[in-house]
């Protein structure tokens, strides 16, 4: 089932990069908005960050659309997928790591605002720590943005 945005060009379309460039595959968020933001293709606001944090809810609320990118521990058959963001109230026992779908009933709950929201999926293989995506990771970038390109481009047209 395709649960991508029918449009994701707009100048009010916030892009999110999740990730750490120090634990090497965990930094395909950050690789893939550092990609589109030097591509020059993408209209929208690109905003990188380690993880998500309460503050973020507020920088959502002014988005017309916002896409979480992420890395994704697991397959995915084509390397990347696409997932429909609905809110939700779940949070873990500490408020170090906030989902994007707690972000979203953050700013939900907070902002009276709901943007329409994805993540965007990407599938790696090595979460140590060190520099530099593996050879895997860096293959389904490669496709990811590929695939984003294409949908930026057919937009332009």
């Amino acid at each position: 089932m395709n649960h991508e945005p029918s449009t994701m060009n707009s100048k009010n379309t916030l892009l999110i990069g999740i990730g750490n460039n120090g634990r090497r595959d965990d930094g395909l968020g950050w690789a893939f908005a550092d990609a589109i933001e030097k591509s020059g293709l993408f209209q929208g606001e690109v905003h990188l960050c380690y993880q998500l944090q309460v503050e973020d809810a507020e920088k959502i609320s002014h988005a017309d659309q916002v896409i979480f990118v992420d890395a994704y521990q697991g397959h995915l058959s084509e390397g990347f997928e696409w997932v429909s963001c609905r809110p939700s109230p779940n949070f873990t026992f500490t408020t170090h790591a906030f989902t994007p779908t707690s972000i979203l009933f953050l700013c939900q709950e907070l902002y009276h605002k709901l943007p329409p929201a994805y993540v965007f999926m990407i599938q790696g293989q090595e979460w140590g720590l060190g520099k530099g995506l593996s050879e895997h990771a860096g293959e389904n970038l490669e496709k990811a943005l590929t695939h984003f390109k294409e949908k930026l481009l057919a937009v332009n047209i």
